[in-house]
C-alpha cells in the first residue's frame, strides 16, 4: 500500500538522471540504490529530503540530491520532498522556525521591516540570524526524524496487513 501510494507520485528515473542540474554528480547517479524504492529507501529519503527542506538556501534540491546519493537512498523521493518549503510555504515555515531558534535562546523579538540595502541584511543577520538558524536546525531534525520513523511504522504496519490479508484468504480457500 505505502509502496504503491509513493510510487504512484515518482518521476522517471531516467528522467531524472538526464536533468542538467544532477549532472554534476556524474556516475554516482547510476548507483541502483537510488531508485530503489523500499522500507529503507523511503523513511531515508524523507529524512533527507525533509530535513534538506529547512535549509535557508536557494539550491536546496542539489543538497538533498547529495545527501540522498552520501546515504544511498531514494533520490526522486528526497529531491521531491524539498518542495515542501516552496515560495508559498517559506515565509510561514520560516517564521515558525525563527521563533522556535527565538524560544530556544529565549532571545527578544525584534522589529522586522524589510529594506533592500547591504545595511539591512547585515543588521538582520546579527539580530534575527542566530535564533532564524537554530530554528531552522532545530525543526530539520526533528522533522527527518519524525518523518523517518513514521514512514517506518506505516510501511511496517502496510506489509503486516497484506501478509494478514493473505494468510486469511489462504484459509478461507482451504
Amino acid at each position: 500500500m505505502a509502496r504503491r501510494m509513493i510510487k504512484k507520485w515518482m518521476p522517471n528515473h531516467e528522467k531524472i538522471r538526464q536533468t542538467r542540474a544532477l549532472k554534476v554528480f556524474g556516475s554516482l547517479l547510476h548507483d541502483a540504490n537510488l531508485w530503489h524504492l523500499n522500507r529503507r529507501s523511503a523513511s531515508g529519503a524523507f529524512a533527507v529530503g525533509l530535513f534538506c527542506a529547512f535549509i535557508p538556501v536557494p539550491f536546496q534540491m542539489l543538497l538533498a540530491a547529495a545527501g540522498a546519493i552520501l546515504f544511498r537512498v531514494n533520490l526522486p523521493l528526497s529531491v521531491g520532498l524539498v518542495w515542501i518549503s516552496n515560495p508559498i510555504t517559506m515565509p510561514p515555515l520560516f517564521y515558525f522556525c525563527y521563533e522556535v531558534g527565538r524560544a530556544v535562546l529565549s532571545a527578544p523579538a525584534h522589529p522586522f521591516n524589510f529594506e533592500l540595502s547591504w545595511d539591512w541584511l547585515i543588521y538582520s543577520i546579527e539580530t534575527i540570524g542566530p535564533a532564524f538558524l537554530l530554528g531552522c536546525f532545530i525543526m530539520g531534525t526533528l522533522s527527518s526524524l519524525v518523518s523517518y520513523i513514521a514512514i517506518r511504522v506505516m510501511w511496517r504496519v502496510s506489509v503486516v496487513r497484506a501478509w494478514e490479508a493473505r494468510q486469511h484468504r489462504n484459509r478461507e480457500c482451504d
